[in-house]
């Protein structure tokens, strides 16, 4: 069933019936309904006289008529809680304008018109973190993807292309800084300490990538010379006081600057370079064309407070919004359908940049395990659509992994069959042809297609089919040829329930069982339902790698032997098919302790298998730290819950932990020994220490399963002697979950030490609310009445209410009181902030895959949510779809 074009009826629980009148659903945005827009808008000044309790907004539209539109004489303005204070057209005040729901409509004879239009704003009343809005007595907008018809009325899509010149005055006491968009033209003093501001941008762009920041702020400052010699001044903006962790985050971005220049050819095109870091910001960054607005917690690090992955987050934020000056700036969306052309193909980008600052294997492995968290159960969940949607109700529920992780595997995908030569000869095309453009996701393939020389007719597949292809695969020798046999399926999702085969890439290697090597990799396209692939020189018995580098986001079935994973995890030259060959041992093991139940024996036997494999990696001389981290980590939760057709939630986590401790026994000397080593390596932010952290806090997560008091006397030692966040945060990890006196002293001593840091308080939440403790949801509750935290906030809801959502201890308590207490955060959420409560949803909209009882205590506490009044569309499309 097409839920877009149809959506069901919510499920109604008889005992809530009658608690509100059945809802109307909120109108459906299709793809094939687009129409170019009626009038343009080449240029729109904008005036803004600016408080935190009250601005006033006078936009001037310079409008002309769309040669390529319907030729309506209608203006339509889109609006969102605002009105107009006063309307003129040509220098003329009119009377005869007209709303149409929130829109302004105004009728237009002739070709081009000035249409000026006051609006006034309350920023400080707007919880939504949507428009123009008060922060910790700053100002600042978010504008993607409808936000900026929170400000003036503007048709507020994505292909009405204007250049902007904006002038902001306000208090030079409360507004000391004043930024937007482009390059600074002037500036000045007013009367009664008042002063002023006017930015201009060169560049047409959409309403989205316009931005406005004012306040008290500081920067770090730096330059860059571009390859075409122009000298770009670069800002981080923050708070004063907080400018000392700021450093990480500008080299962050001059390092992007110069790898876009060296891998794409981009260089970038203005005189001037902003962040700011915002700390009420319902994302990660907004790449605005030369004011970049971001989270605080993707600027600000340093060793105290940042753990090494917070620096790598930054990193990869700060490449991925500059990269958009390219892949989403100079080259947008026609409409939001084609949010995977800016955001897939600017994921891979910035995928890659952090592959080239790193470890290119480790990344790999990162990348990989988030999209099989986060996006393979969006694939097989209520939630599923395509890469390129075709329907919609509320657009900002399409900021989905899918449309992300999925979009830049896609894209991926296209790389590896052309070659990075080829792939770059298409990149190179799409930006000269599309430059200025509002483009599709069909302009980047035929872009890449002609510049690649490939056939990309069936591989457009990609773009339309949701769901995560299984591919099964076996393996056949006879005489040193080898056969391998391939099928391919994609699995119905909500409105499309047959699919068609598409072209699945796969490197693939055939190892020697004796030497432990291989002839070369090969690279096969599955593009049919079935198929076989021959090699030759195949030799006795040898052992298949397949989806190296995972060349494709499929799921791979094949009944392998657990020798077989021993050998390939031990011996296998590609980082990730090593990484793979681990999981999948696990995963082989679990799933069958789970599904059918083994024997005391067989459970022994597959373990010993694990404990095998587990013991060379701890043990490996020629393993990097980094890398050894990785093949340490046992596979989530959720991720064992999808290779379940239906998962008990409870018997998955009795299991995993059940192994877990039997290995932190069974290999309890030579964990010991490893976290030792490692402790004795000195900070730096070198790959080696980064690695030996890492493997650190792995080392005591196994040491504390095993032997829970040896955990609690390592873990407060680490925790103590810690000289970084990383070993600070990693030893808290550990204790949280722990029933020990050390786990209060810790947790009380981070609190003290950390007063007045969001961020870090950010993580004193999220440890706790994400712990194995049995008394987790008591302390979850306890967590949400306490003085810190902060509903208006989302990176405070999200560190309490997200790590719960993930917690499978917590979520899923038998009696559904995590369920419970999802849906309640939802309905109190929603009207201070839709967006954000959206976001949690989907945890509840996975009870399909679950086992019954639970099943029905999810789909109770969805019903409720959907009975509740004056829901946002945000929350009602998510919840009606979970539903239906």
């Amino acid at each position: 069933m097409d839920i877009a074009s149809r959506p069901a009826e919510p499920a109604q629980n008889p005992q809530i019936a009658d608690a509100a009148p059945a809802p109307q659903a909120p109108p459906v945005i299709r793809r094939e309904d687009y129409l170019p827009p009626a009038w343009l808008v080449p240029e729109i000044a904008l005036d803004f006289a600016l408080g935190l309790d009250a601005t006033t907004v006078v936009s001037r539209l310079s409008v002309r008529r769309n040669p390529a539109g319907n030729g309506a004489q209608t203006l339509r303005l889109n609006g969102d809680q605002i009105s107009p204070v006063a309307v003129h057209v040509d220098g003329e005040a009119i009377n005869d304008w007209r709303m149409d729901g929130p829109d302004l409509l105004i009728e237009l004879s002739g070709e081009a018109h000035e249409v000026r239009v006051e609006t006034a704003l309350v920023p400080s009343g707007n919880s939504q973190l949507m428009g123009l809005y008060a922060s910790n007595g700053m100002l600042c907008t978010q504008c993607e993807a409808e936000g900026f018809r929170r400000i003036t009325f503007f048709p507020d899509r994505p292909d009405v292309l204007s250049t902007y010149s904006v002038r902001m005055a306000g208090a030079k006491a409360t507004f000391p800084i004043l930024l937007a968009n482009g390059n600074c033209t002037a500036q000045g003093e007013g009367e009664n300490g008042t002063h002023w501001a006017e930015w201009h941008d060169p560049w047409p762009k959409p309403s989205y990538l316009f931005a406005l920041v004012a306040g008290e702020l500081i920067a770090n400052h730096a330059t860059f010379t571009t390859m075409g010699g122009r000298t770009v001044d670069l800002n981080v903006w923050v708070r004063p006081g907080d400018e000392g962790r700021t450093q990480h985050a500008l080299d962050s971005l001059i390092a992007s600057m110069k790898w876009d220049e060296e891998t794409f050819g981009r260089e970038y095109d203005l005189d001037l370079f902003n962040i700011v870091a915002v700390s009420d910001f319902n994302m990660g960054a907004m790449e605005n064309k030369g004011l970049n607005v971001f989270n605080t917690r993707y600027v600000l690090a340093d060793p105290e407070t940042a753990t090494d992955a917070d620096y790598d987050a930054i990193e990869g934020v700060i490449g991925h919004e500059y990269f958009h000056n390219w892949s989403g700036n100079r080259i947008t969306c026609r409409d939001w359908f084609q949010l995977s052309l800016k955001e897939g193909f600017t994921v891979l980008r910035d995928q890659l940049f952090s592959a080239a600052m790193g470890s290119e294997p480790v990344k790999r492995i990162e990348d990989v395990r988030v999209l099989r968290i986060a996006q393979f159960p969006e694939d097989s969940g209520p939630l599923a659509h395509p890469i390129r949607p075709d329907s919609y109700q509320e657009i900002s529920n399409f900021y989905t992994a899918t449309v992300y992780n999925k979009g830049a595997e896609v894209i991926r995908m296209m790389r590896t069959m052309a070659g990075e030569e080829r792939f770059r000869q298409g990149t190179d095309l799409y930006f000269e042809r599309h430059d200025g453009e509002a483009a599709t996701c069909e302009d980047f393939v035929k872009a890449i297609e002609d510049g690649a020389g490939l056939d990309l007719t069936q591989f457009r597949l990609w773009y339309s089919q949701a769901g995560t292809p299984q591919v099964s695969a076996s393996l056949k020798v006879e005489n040193g040829t080898a056969v391998l046999s391939l099928r391919q399926s994609v699995p119905a999702t909500p409105g499309q329930p047959e699919k068609q085969p598409m072209p699945i890439p796969l490197r693939v290697a055939l190892f020697d069982r004796a030497s432990g090597t291989h002839g070369g990799e090969s690279l096969i396209v599955l593009d049919k339902a079935e198929d076989s692939f021959t090699f030759d020189g195949a030799g006795h018995d040898p052992i298949l790698s397949i989806n190296r580098g995972f060349s494709a986001p499929v799921s791979i079935e094949m009944a392998r032997p657990d020798a077989d994973l021993v050998f390939l995890a031990a011996h296998d030259d590609d980082p990730f098919a090593r990484y793979e060959a681990m999981q999948s041992l696990v995963v082989q093991h679990l799933v069958a302790a789970v599904g059918s139940g083994l024997n005391e024996a067989q459970r022994e036997a597959g373990r010993e298998a694990i404990g095998e494999a587990f013991g060379a990696i701890v043990t490996d001389p020629e393993l990097d730290d980094l890398m050894r981290g990785e093949l340490l980590l046992l596979p989530a939760e959720s991720y064992l819950a999808e290779q379940l057709l239906v998962s008990d939630p409870g018997a998955i986590h009795a299991e995993r932990e059940g192994l877990k401790a039997w290995l932190g026994r069974k290999l309890g000397g030579e964990l010991r020994a490893l976290h030792d080593r490692v402790s004795a390596v000195p900070y730096s932010r070198e790959a080696a220490a980064r690695g030996a952290r890492k493997v650190k806090t792995q080392a005591l997560v196994y040491i504390a399963a095993g032997d829970p008091a040896e955990g609690a006397r390592r873990g407060y030692a680490q925790y103590q002697a810690a000289s970084c966040m990383t070993d600070r945060q990693g030893a808290l990890m550990v204790l949280a979950s722990l029933d020990c006196p050390e786990r209060e002293l810790a947790l009380a001593d981070f609190l003290a030490r950390y007063e007045g840091n969001a961020l870090v308080i950010d993580k004193w939440f999220s440890l706790q609310a994400g712990s194995l403790h049995p008394r987790v949801l008591d302390h979850i509750k306890a967590l949400a009445s306490h003085p810190e935290f902060r509903m208006s906030n989302p990176n405070r809801v999200r560190s309490l209410y997200m790590a719960a959502a993930m917690n499978p201890v917590a979520f899923h308590d038998p009696d559904g009181e995590g369920y419970r207490m999802i849906g309640d955060l939802i309905r109190r959420l929603d009207p201070i902030n839709p967006q954000t409560a959206a976001r949690f949803v989907a945890s509840l909209g996975r009870w399909r895959r679950v086992e019954p009882q639970r099943a029905a205590l999810m789909r109770a506490e969805l019903e409720r949510i959907a009975a509740q009044a004056d829901l946002s569309r945000d929350v009602r499309e998510q919840v009606t779809k979970s539903l239906g």
